[in-house]
């Protein structure tokens, strides 16, 4: 432990690790401090897939810059970066014009994407059902990663090569910036000092500064998501978005015909409610992640979420995946949730206490996409460097 920091995390998921990384890249002194024995949010309870594709144009720039990152972070250490691709599959004349659309609208970002007909999709992925799919949109630079290896992963790489401190179990209850130094108090009764202070860790946020959590305008979104069990001698590779999903994304809201499209939409639907777009994943032990749906409270008032799975959603998620891929078992062995906020009005949640300690969080679902990205953006900007 050194008598004083550079920077001080408090949080240690992606968004906040990022940060930390982008701070060690330069030279600085890190400390990042996690109330738990690991990571136990959004970081570890969500797919694993990296899409700058489905994003707005300035997240698709971060989101670019965070697929660099991962890609020569992999090239030096392990951590379960595979770059298999990405494919959005329409299921009728409306979602392959959308797909078209956004084609034509990468070509002017210069983000590499192909328009697959209904033979290539239906050669290039297995068990896909031939009354399901009308055609693809595939971006073959995008990457997954294995949600509950990476984060453990990326800290080892970090702490054993760029000299990060990583302190878990350790609660911060009390943040104070005398100017000169600012001060993070523990639970235990230690104090950390460093130059600067980020949070980025919702719930540490909401202890920290309860009046300015229950004041912002974040709101919690609750995923379901399943697990298959292994799928033998089948392989589904990258990550496989479908027609919901291109009726949801951001980055389809910039196409043409996106909102006469969306008008017809019958908003009384069961998908509609619960925010239900399918996707799948296959992780490395041949196992296939589906889901996923969204239901939302304001932060304040997350409690109203419950903390029990709706096995209406579940069930609806099954069926509608079944309409989609013929996988050789959709038994189920495992089923989860995970939370994330996100602003009602802004991209992201950034907050300013005193001069040097920096609230950011909300990232909302652009989190395992955009973090490295962004966090880079941020220590500049923080930092003036």
């Amino acid at each position: 432990m050194k008598d004083k920091y550079d920077l001080i995390i408090v949080g240690s998921g992606v968004l906040g690790t990022f940060h930390a990384y982008h701070a060690l890249l330069k030279g600085m002194s890190v400390a990042i401090l996690e109330k738990n024995s690991k990571p136990e949010g959004a970081t570890v309870r969500n797919f694993g897939q990296v899409v700058p594709s489905g994003m707005d144009r300035k997240w698709q720039d971060f989101g670019k810059e965070s697929l660099k990152i991962y890609k020569d972070i992999q090239s030096q250490f392990d951590i379960s970066i595979r770059q298999n691709g990405t494919v959005y599959l329409a299921s009728n004349e409306e979602e392959m014009q959308l797909i078209e659309e956004l084609h034509e609208i990468n070509i002017s970002n210069d983000y590499e994407s192909t328009v697959l007909t209904k033979e290539q999709c239906l050669a290039k992925y297995a068990g896909l059902r031939a009354d399901y799919c009308t055609g693809g949109l595939f971006f073959p630079q995008e990457v997954t990663v294995e949600p509950s290896k990476m984060i453990h992963k990326l800290h080892q790489y970090m702490t054993q090569n760029l000299g990060l401190d990583l302190f878990m179990n350790t609660t911060v209850v009390h943040t104070e910036d005398k100017f000169s130094e600012v001060i993070a108090a523990t639970s235990l009764g230690k104090e950390f000092t460093a130059s600067k202070m980020i949070i980025c860790n919702g719930s540490d946020f909401k202890i920290l500064y309860p009046e300015i959590y229950n004041n912002s305008d974040l709101i919690v979104s609750k995923l379901q998501m399943l697990q298959t069990k292994p799928q033998n001698n089948y392989k589904l590779d990258g990550s496989i978005l479908t027609g919901l999903t291109i009726r949801r994304y951001e980055s389809f809201e910039e196409c043409k015909s996106y909102q006469s499209i969306k008008a017809k939409e019958d908003p009384g639907s069961f998908e509609k409610k619960y925010g239900v777009h399918i996707l799948f994943k296959q992780a490395t032990d041949g196992s296939v992640i589906l889901g996923d749906s969204h239901e939302y409270a304001s932060a304040k008032d997350v409690d109203s979420l419950g903390f029990d799975l709706n096995m209406d959603i579940d069930n609806f998620m099954i069926e509608e995946a079944k309409k989609i891929i013929d996988l050789p078992t959709y038994e189920i062995q495992s089923r989860w949730f995970g939370m994330y906020s996100q602003c009602k009005t802004k991209d992201i949640f950034e907050h300013t206490v005193d001069e040097n300690i920096h609230i950011i969080t909300g990232i909302g679902g652009k989190g395992m996409t955009g973090s490295a990205g962004f966090a880079k953006h941020t220590i500049d900007k923080i930092f003036n460097t």
